[in-house]
Formats: structure tokens, sequence, C-alpha cells
């Protein structure tokens, strides 16, 4: 079987509707002017004029059936007994072959929020995400005819489009350098909206922008993923502050050296730092306690 090869937008016949609309106004009105004269100039008038005359007013009527109007940001798509004829983008009232259906195409930018779909990501936790898709259509031959629906087709393709691109990222990154769904905002958005185009692609319609709108954990594991966050922030945490202590340390022991505060030995030189990293890191206010005696009594 022959298959019909994929159909893409071209311009229509049409001319300027109002130029079209004057000429047949003046011809409506010459043609009844005559059919006056001609009935007022025969005693016996006969009926050959006024049959000439309605005539020639109904084919300006079938004529005028021609005309149609297009808006900015708007295509016609011109049909002849079923073919495609094409489409006429000039803005305006237009007058074309009367013969032709007409059906209104918006090129505006549009867009949608899909709903919230719950996938596994790369690392088989359950998520729930969703995306805002910018879209318009630039082809309109291939949205009329190529899909049977291209608002519908749109949007189901789209939320398998990001169906498919959530299972390829974790939702964390567990590796330095790695992209995931909640730190690579730029990349996952652009992977988004290639994956959206590709499945768009023939119906005509240009994707300008693709972003995730929400992205949470499933609510049977959202504890659970809560309380590991919560332990990351707290080690990270606890690197940075015990990596501050040892350095304020370090300043403090070579400062009391240079300036010949007090003279060290090894023991003195331990006790003071686990005073100091104890005073740093603790997460209590500490309580200074006076000692009289020495380390050696």
């Amino acid at each position: 079987m022959n298959q019909r090869p994929d159909l893409n937008e071209t311009a229509a016949f049409s001319v300027a509707g109002i130029p079209a609309a004057v000429i047949m106004v003046l011809i409506a009105l010459a043609d009844v002017a005559w059919i006056i004269h001609s009935l007022k100039a025969q005693p016996d008038p006969s009926p050959a004029p006024l049959i000439a005359g309605s005539l020639l007013i109904g084919l300006l009527g079938f004529l005028a059936k021609g005309f149609f109007q297009v808006q900015p940001n708007q295509g016609q798509v011109l049909q002849l007994f079923g073919r495609y004829a094409g489409t006429s983008r000039e803005t305006g009232l237009r007058w074309t072959n009367p013969f032709y259906g007409k059906s209104a195409i918006s090129l505006r930018v549009r867009n949608f929020e899909s709903s919230k779909l719950k996938v596994n990501d790369a690392d088989g936790n359950p998520i729930e995400i969703a995306a805002i898709v910018v879209w318009q259509v630039v082809d309109t031959a291939e949205a009329v005819f190529c899909v049977d629906n291209y608002e519908n087709f749109v949007q189901i393709q789209s939320e398998s489009a990001l169906r498919q691109m959530a299972q390829s990222y974790p939702y964390d990154a567990h590796d330095d350098g790695k992209p995931s769904l909640r730190s690579h905002g730029d990349q996952i958005n652009t992977h988004l909206a290639n994956e959206i185009q590709q499945r768009l692609g023939k119906a005509g319609v240009k994707v300008t922008e693709a972003r995730i709108s929400h992205l949470a954990y499933a609510q049977e594991i959202a504890q659970a993923m809560l309380q590991r966050q919560q332990a990351s922030a707290i080690v990270a945490a606890r690197e940075r502050i015990v990596e501050g202590a040892v350095s304020m340390v370090e300043m403090a022991l070579a400062e009391l050296g240079k300036r010949g505060v007090v003279d060290l030995d090894n023991e003195r030189r331990a006790a003071m730092v686990s005073n100091l990293l104890v005073v740093l890191c603790g997460e209590r206010a500490t309580q200074p306690v006076v000692n009289t005696g020495t380390l050696y009594g």
C-alpha cells in the first residue's frame, strides 16, 4: 500500500478582500440599475433582463462565500473538496475561491501545565513530577492533517516525554558532577524540551520552553527521604564546623607561640586543643571551669 507523503504548509491563493467587495457591490448596483432600466424602457417588458440580472445577483452571492477574515497570528487552512489547497496568513479581509472550505488555526504561543505524574527516577525511587510546556503551531498543514487532534496530541506526548526524562535522572545527586532532577535545572529543562520536540515534530508544533513546575518524592517515601536529607545536611554542617574549628585552633596555638604568651609542652598543648575543640564544636554553650591546680598535680 502506498503511503501518502507528509504534508507541509504552502501559501494559498487569496486576494485583498476590500477591493474585491467594492467591485462586487459596484457590479451588483450596475446590474440592478440595468434591470430597472430594461423594464422601464419597454412597454411590454421581456423577462429576459430580469432572469439574467437575477442570475448575476445569484452568482455574486455565491462569489461572496469566498470572503474570510484572518486575525493576527492566525492561519486559515483552505481545502478544495477534501484536498489541501494552502494556508492564508495575510491578516485582514481576504477573498478566495468560494468552493474552498476554511478552518482557522491559532499561531499564538500557548502553554499548559501537565498533571502530576508518579514515576520512578533513575535510582528507582517513586517521585511526583509535573511540567509547564510553552508551544505554538508553526506548520498548519501538519497540525491539521498529520494528527487527529493536535492539542490533545501535544498534551499526551508532552507527558510521555516528561515521564521518559524523569526516569533518566536521579532525584538527588549522590556523586559530584552527576546531573540530577533537583540540582541541574537548566540541563534537565533543556533535555525535557528536546524530548518533547522530537515527539511533536510531525504535528507542526514548536516547543518554545519546557520547565519542571513540581518535583517531590512520593508520599510513601517522603518522610524517609526527608530524614536522609536532614542527615546529609547535618553531616555537611559538621564537616564545615570541624574544618573551621581546626583552623582556629591552629591559628590560636601559632599566635600564642609567636607572642610568647605561654610555653606549652605536648601535654598542655593537647589539653588546650581538646578544650578549644569542645568549645568551638559543641552545640550548647560551654560552662567555664576555673582550674586552681595543675595538670601534673
